[in-house]
C-alpha cells in the first residue's frame, strides 16, 4: 500500500500537459529546401501530413491551418529567416480563435518556445510535447505512465533553467531559500533528481516482476513472436487475425498501443505461441522518448522471432522501414533476431495485383486474411529453427513407457492408436536435446519427419 501511495504521487497530474479542453491548432512545418539538413527520403508535404495525423489523434484538437514555410537552418533561435518569420506571424495572427501552434520539429529549447509564444500570443508545441501528450492520453498501465513521467524529466529541467533565468532578470540575481544555503535552482534540481530516482526504482520493480513472468513463460516453453512496425501499420489487426482473439480492438490512430500485450495463437502444426504487440515507431521520435520506453522494448530481446509489419500503401513506406530498423539496431538485439526477421507487407488489398520487390517479404492483408496461411508457415519454419525443435511422427509401443515420456518431455500433437498392433503413431514437437535423450532411452523406436 505504501508503494501504491508513492506511485500515485509520482503519477500525479503532469505540469507539462496542455490545458484540458479544446485546442485550435496551426500546424507549421519548417521545410529545409537545401543544405545538409534537407531530408532525403521524404517531402515537406508528407512530413506535414504525419504532423496532421498526430494532431488528429488527440480528442478536441482541431486543425485550423497547415503551413509549410522554407528555412535554411531550423536550429537557429527563431527557426525561420526574418522575412519568412514575419509572413508566418501574420498568418497565425489572422487565424480565428487560434490557441496553439504545433511546430513540426523534434524539439525546441525552452528559450525559443518562450520567444515564439511571446511573438504569436499562443502556446507552442514541438513533436516531443505532442507525442508525449498522445502517450499521456493513451497510457493505461502504471508502467506506461511511469515511462511517460520519466520522459518528462528532461523537459522539466530545461523549463526550470529558463524559469530561473527569468526570475534572475526580474530580481537581479538569484536568492537563497530561507537561509537553507540552497538556491531556488539547486532545490528544484534536487527535487527533480529525487523524482527521477523514484521513477527509475519503481520501473525497476516492475521490470523484475516481468522478468519473473518471462521465466515462468520460458519454463512452459511457449515460443515468443514480437510484432513490430511503424505506428498505425496494422500490428494489432494482424495479431487479431493470427490469434482470432475477439477482444482485440485495433484503432486507426497513431500510438494506439503503448504497453506490451501478449496474445496466444497456434501455428499450422498446432504449436502454441505467444504474439507480443509492441509500441509503434515514428521517424524523428526524440531519443529521450525511445529511451524511456526501453523497458517496454527490452521484451523484444527475449523473443524467438520478430515480425516486421509494413503499411505498403503508405507513400513513405521506405522511410518508415528505415526508421524501424534504425531503432531495432540501437536496441542491441542479438544478431540472430535481426537476421531471421520476417518482413510483412500489409494492406495489399488496397493495391491491385501487388508483388513485393524485396526478397523474402510476404504480401498480406491482415483485415481480409489474405496471405495469412503462408505467413503462419513461414513463422513456424523460423520458430522451429530458432528454438531448435523439430516436428516428428514416432511409432511407440503401447505397452511401454514411451507415450507417457513424450507427454512429459515434448509437446504431443496427435495420437493415432492401432490397437490390433499394440502401437500408436504420435506426432510431437520436440527439442533436439529431448529427442537425443529419447533415442538413447528407446533405441528401437521408429520415427519419421511428416
Amino acid at each position: 500500500e505504501g508503494d501504491d501511495a508513492e506511485l500515485e504521487e509520482l503519477l500525479g497530474p503532469s505540469p507539462l500537459a496542455p490545458e484540458p479542453g479544446a485546442q485550435r491548432v496551426a500546424v507549421v512545418h519548417p521545410a529545409v529546401k537545401w543544405g545538409p539538413k534537407k531530408p532525403q527520403l521524404t517531402t515537406a508535404e508528407l512530413q506535414i501530413a504525419e504532423a496532421v495525423a498526430l494532431v488528429d489523434t488527440l480528442q478536441n484538437w482541431t486543425i485550423l491551418d497547415k503551413i509549410i514555410i522554407p528555412t535554411k537552418n531550423p536550429d537557429k533561435k527563431f527557426i525561420f529567416g526574418k522575412g519568412n518569420f514575419e509572413v508566418l506571424t501574420e498568418k497565425i495572427k489572422k487565424l480565428p480563435h487560434v490557441t496553439a501552434v504545433f511546430l513540426n520539429v523534434e524539439r525546441i529549447s525552452s528559450l525559443t518556445k518562450k520567444e515564439l509564444e511571446d511573438a504569436w500570443g499562443v502556446k507552442v508545441f514541438d513533436r516531443y510535447t505532442v507525442v508525449l501528450h498522445i502517450f499521456r492520453c493513451n497510457a493505461r498501465t502504471k508502467e506506461a505512465k511511469l515511462q511517460i513521467a520519466l520522459a518528462e524529466i528532461p523537459l522539466l529541467r530545461s523549463n526550470l533553467k529558463s524559469e530561473v533565468s527569468q526570475l534572475d532578470q526580474q530580481r537581479g540575481g538569484s536568492r537563497y531559500i530561507m537561509g537553507s544555503g540552497e538556491t531556488f535552482m539547486e532545490t528544484q534540481n534536487r527535487l527533480l533528481k529525487e523524482k527521477e530516482l523514484k521513477i527509475r526504482s519503481a520501473l525497476e520493480k516492475l521490470r523484475r516482476k516481468r522478468s519473473l513472468l518471462r521465466t515462468q513463460r520460458r519454463k512452459r516453453e511457449f515460443p515468443i513472436i514480437s510484432v513490430m512496425g511503424y505506428t498505425n501499420c496494422g500490428k494489432t489487426t494482424l495479431i487479431k487475425a493470427l490469434t482470432g482473439e475477439a477482444g482485440l480492438q485495433p484503432r486507426d490512430q497513431l500510438f494506439a498501443t503503448l504497453d506490451i500485450t501478449a496474445h496466444a495463437g497456434y501455428l499450422p502444426s498446432h504449436m502454441a505461441v505467444i504474439y507480443v504487440d509492441t509500441i509503434g515507431f515514428l521517424s524523428d521520435l526524440p531519443h529521450n522518448l525511445v529511451e524511456s520506453f526501453s523497458a517496454t522494448l527490452e521484451e523484444v530481446a527475449y523473443s524467438d522471432l520478430i515480425v516486421h509489419v509494413r503499411d505498403i500503401t503508405h507513400p513513405e513506406t521506405v522511410l518508415q522501414k528505415a526508421s524501424v530498423l534504425s531503432v531495432l539496431k540501437n536496441l542491441n538485439l542479438p544478431s540472430h533476431l535481426l537476421e531471421s526477421m520476417v518482413e510483412v507487407h500489409n494492406k495489399v488489398d488496397l493495391i491491385e495485383r501487388y508483388e513485393p520487390t524485396e526478397e523474402n517479404a510476404l504480401a498480406i492483408s491482415a483485415l481480409h486474411g489474405h496471405g495469412l496461411e503462408e505467413l503462419k508457415e513461414e513463422i513456424e519454419k523460423k520458430i522451429l529453427k530458432a528454438t531448435g525443435k523439430k516436428i516428428l511422427s514416432i511409432t511407440v509401443n503401447l505397452q511401454g513407457p514411451q507415450l507417457s515420456w513424450l507427454y512429459k518431455e515434448a509437446t504431443v500433437q496427435e495420437v493415432e492408436v492401432m490397437p490390433e498392433d499394440g502401437i500408436a503413431r504420435v506426432k510431437v514437437i520436440i527439442s533436439n536435446s529431448a529427442f537425443g535423450r529419447y533415442r538413447n532411452l528407446f533405441p528401437n523406436s521408429k520415427f519419421f519427419i511428416p
